[in-house]
Order: structure tokens, then C-alpha cells, then sequence
């Protein structure tokens, strides 16, 4: 298990992994913060950035708040930097 640093932009254009800012991985999403849609839209995307069932991605802190902790299951931190690397572009 991995965890992450992520910063939201909920309510973008459209939904994905910006970048880094410093250790913290910035996405933004089209769902609204409300009613947790942003945090489900959240676990979508890094879901299929890394390749990962639903299951293996989890939001564990700041579930109201935009900076967040989630836990990833089934990669290593090495290969978790290559798939988002490769997702930002």
C-alpha cells in the first residue's frame, strides 16, 4: 500500500491529473463538490491513470476538504510515479 498527497479542483471543464505541486498530485474534476461526487470523480480518475480496479484506490483522508490522503494497493511507489507521469503527459 502507497499513499498519496491530492489537491482538488472540483467543478474543471473536464476531469484529470494536472501534475505535481511539489509531493502533492493536483486533479481536477467536473463533478461538483457536493454530496460526495468530487471525491468518487477523484478515485475514478487516478483509477484509471494507474490502471487500477475501484477497489484498489481509496480516499482515507480529507474527505470535505480539497487536499486529500488516498491509498493505493497493488503498486509500487516507483511504478505509481511512472503511470502518473505517463497520465499527465
Amino acid at each position: 500500500m502507497t499513499t498519496l498527497k491530492i489537491k482538488v479542483v472540483p467543478g474543471a471543464s473536464r476531469s484529470g491529473v494536472s501534475g505535481w505541486l511539489g509531493d502533492t498530485l493536483k486533479i481536477r474534476v467536473a463533478a461538483p463538490p457536493e454530496k460526495g461526487k468530487a471525491n468518487q470523480a477523484v478515485e475514478a480518475v487516478l483509477c484509471q491513470a494507474l490502471k487500477l480496479a475501484s477497489r484498489d484506490v481509496r480516499i482515507v483522508r480529507g474527505k470535505t476538504s480539497p487536499n486529500k490522503i488516498c491509498e493505493v494497493y497493488g503498486l509500487s511507489p516507483s511504478e505509481i510515479q511512472q503511470r502518473l507521469d505517463a497520465a499527465i503527459g
